[in-house]
């Protein structure tokens, strides 16, 4: 069987010296995490620190510390004045198969050796623990964990929790307890509204969560999300009706028919399985779909699902005997922000770039992080020095969430903000949050041609770095489009050319001419647009004509540019005209292949309706299809470009994340995360060989 995950190495402690201090520091870092949210410690870390201290203890039965964070809930750092009537407790934690099937030979034991009754399993959420009372239907009080014993009201907070109505779908008295999160839109607003209210942003989103549920004198609300994963009757009482005999499965589904928030009705519900073989298919199921997902968890729970076998296992004084979470490796670190990088690109845009101490996020190591813009470095507050929360999901490029204000130590330093351009020394056009140079693309002169004749793009075999740099400082070209021009004499002038790389190149260069359209609009770099993007508004709107005749409403109605990116393009465009007047009278190609133009008069509706048809019949007609891995057999040769061309001639559309809207993955070898949410949404995959046979027709 395939491990999920290698067990967290425990620190080792080698004296009670050693182990006084660990328990210093994971209570220093558990009242930060707790308390305000903050922690300097990353999950991963906090956790090896903990089991730690937990081995000393197994080891050294009677020397104990009084105030060990192992004793307690929430490791005894927090409280509050409102008494739970039922203890909200922690979960332990397994990190591997192996410690998962001790875990639940362990529950047997308990048991008197007599077999569970079924497994529970759902995504471990992450977020802060909460519970929610309602009184005859309406909610009256919202109570966080605390120390497990008392929690503190945080009632102020009621309206502004998706799911947790103010009003349940029956009159029922019941305490519901779940997890408080951010989706990353809320995040996004959160700390939008904390800036400018003078604040600084919060560092990730447990921070956020923890930190609006108990602010109470702010001058703006912060909108969270509630979804609940247990619930008890007032005062306690397990044999009321309302729940009486529910497993675990079943009280979820309960809870969400009255109208709370749950992951019934996902791909994260709570599942129910006889054998362990079965909850660790479905812990991986969780995990693949970790990446894609718009809120965070950071592993999956098990739970006996009978109530019966729930009391029979009992619980501890911090934990359930009867649930454990298995924790997945941590998507996101803390690590020091040491310098930023300032870059130019190919459109003139100033890109920041953090320079981070090397750390393994998600089994890969991250030196670099995205920082976005000067507006991004200012809203997070950032500084030299600083202790920073790195992230990273699945193919997700690793991103700075924040800084762990409360490492700051006084050393940290402001973050050099250029006054001019960091390539050529010119202005700065700081209109927009994204700045770029003031010469535009004429900054970018050269990065803009590799990137129009790269394989993604006009794909001219022969046109490298150094003849690029030739033919830009002898004055030969400048921009792309004045290489369909080019001669063969002049290609001799350059540095190393023969007469035979000149004919190659030349000819390379007039079969670029004969590219589709799509391949035409992507080598012109308009901002906001890609491969991917390029080939819808080729698709859409058919010739270069066409695109250049529409108004921003109209580019608005191609898939995924919207009414904010339009006007960009239309600008962008409106400065490309030269080029694109060059590349006409050039000869190159300005249409689509394929392209089928809508009737416009009722003449036209047998024509239009007989290409309907025609378009429906196509082998990939109407599917989203995902490409991933390596292509082989006769696709081996295919770039992602040539596969998304490919797709959407076989009238498919390509995109590149698996989600529920996904009919089809193609998946090559070392295919990865993309397979395997594939594989635990249901969808149709194949390989592509098996495409390449469904296509043949379609294959040039």
């Amino acid at each position: 069987m395939t491990q999920l995950s290698a067990a967290a190495p425990a620190v080792g402690l080698v004296d009670e010296a050693a182990y006084l201090e660990a328990v210093a520091q994971a209570r220093k870092a558990a009242d930060a995490y707790y308390g305000s949210g903050e922690s300097g410690l990353d999950d991963e870390t906090y956790d090896r620190l903990l089991r730690g201290i937990t081995a000393w203890e197994d080891a050294h039965p009677g020397q104990i510390a009084a105030d060990s964070p192992s004793q307690q809930v929430a490791a005894g750092v927090t409280a509050g004045d409102v008494a739970h009537t039922v203890a909200m407790l922690s979960l332990g934690n397994v990190f591997s198969d192996e410690e998962l099937t001790t875990w639940a030979i362990s529950v047997q034991r308990r048991l008197g050796g007599a077999s569970v009754a079924g497994w529970a399993v759902e995504p471990k959420l992450d977020g802060v623990a909460l519970a929610a009372r309602y009184r005859e239907g309406r909610l009256v009080q919202l109570v966080t964990r605390g120390d497990g014993t008392t929690g503190e009201d945080v009632s102020h907070t009621i309206g502004d929790i998706i799911g947790l109505p103010l009003t349940l779908t029956e009159p029922v008295t019941i305490e519901v307890r779940g997890e408080v999160l951010m989706t990353e839109d809320q995040f996004a607003a959160a700390n939008a509204l904390r800036t400018a209210h003078g604040a600084t942003a919060f560092a990730n989103r447990r921070n956020a969560s923890s930190g609006s549920l108990r602010a109470k004198d702010r001058a703006y609300r912060v909108g969270q999300t509630f979804l609940a994963y247990a619930a008890l009757t007032d005062p306690g009482h397990t044999d009321d009706p309302i729940l009486a005999g529910l497993t675990h499965t079943r009280l979820v589904a309960r809870l969400a028919a009255l109208g709370l928030g749950t992951t019934a009705d996902t791909p994260l519900a709570t599942r129910s399985y006889a054998t362990l073989d079965e909850v660790l298919d479905r812990v991986r199921e969780i995990g693949a779909l970790r990446a894609g997902l718009d809120i965070e968890l950071d592993g999956a729970v098990i739970k006996a699902d009978n109530p019966a076998d729930q009391i029979l296992a009992g619980t501890g004084s911090r934990t359930p005997h009867w649930a454990t979470a298995f924790k997945f490796p941590a998507a996101q670190k803390i690590t020091v922000l040491r310098a930023v990088q300032w870059s130019v690109g190919r459109t003139g845009v100033i890109a920041p770039r953090a320079v981070l101490d090397p750390v393994d996020v998600a089994g890969t190591t991250i030196t670099y992080a995205t920082l976005h813009n000067p507006a991004d470095i200012a809203r997070r507050g950032l500084m030299l020095g600083d202790h920073v929360i790195v992230y990273r999901a699945g193919d997700v490029i690793p991103r700075v969430e924040g800084a762990v204000a409360g490492l700051r130590t006084g050393t940290e330093q402001p973050i050099d903000i250029p006054e001019l351009c960091p390539r050529c020394g010119g202005g700065i056009d700081r209109s927009q949050e994204r700045w770029r140079c003031a010469r535009g693309r004429a900054c970018g002169q050269k990065e803009a041609i590799r990137y129009a004749v790269a394989r993604d793009a006009l794909d001219i075999d022969g046109l490298g770095e150094k003849i690029i740099v030739q033919l830009v400082d002898k004055g030969l070209i400048e921009d792309f489009a004045d290489l369909f021009t080019l001669t063969h004499d002049q290609l001799l002038t350059l540095d190393r050319s023969g007469a035979k790389s000149a004919d190659n190149l030349i000819a390379a260069i007039e079969t670029a001419k004969t590219k589709p359209l799509n391949r035409v609009f992507c080598a012109l770099g308009v901002l906001g647009t890609g491969r991917s993007m390029s080939l819808r508004i080729a698709a859409h709107f058919g010739s270069m004509q066409a695109i250049r005749d529409a108004d921003a409403v109209a580019l608005a109605q191609v898939n995924g540019i919207g009414n904010d990116k339009a006007p960009v393009i239309v600008q962008e465009l409106a400065e490309l005209a030269p080029i694109i007047d060059k590349l006409i009278a050039a000869g190159v190609n300005m249409s689509q292949p394929g392209f089928v133009p809508p009737a416009s008069t009722d003449a036209e509706t047998d024509a239009e309706t007989s290409a309907q048809n025609a378009k429906s019949e196509l082998p990939l007609a109407g599917l989203t299809v995902v490409v991933t891995g390596t292509m082989t057999g006769p696709l081996a040769d295919r770039s992602r470009t040539e596969m998304t061309e490919l797709i959407a001639q076989a009238g498919g559309r390509a995109s590149s994340s698996v989600s529920a809207r996904t009919h089809l993955v193609v998946a090559g070898d070392n295919a990865g995360s993309k397979h395997d949410k594939a594989q635990a949404l249901g969808i149709e995959t194949i390989t592509p060989e098996e495409l390449a046979h469904r296509l043949a027709g379609h294959l040039t």
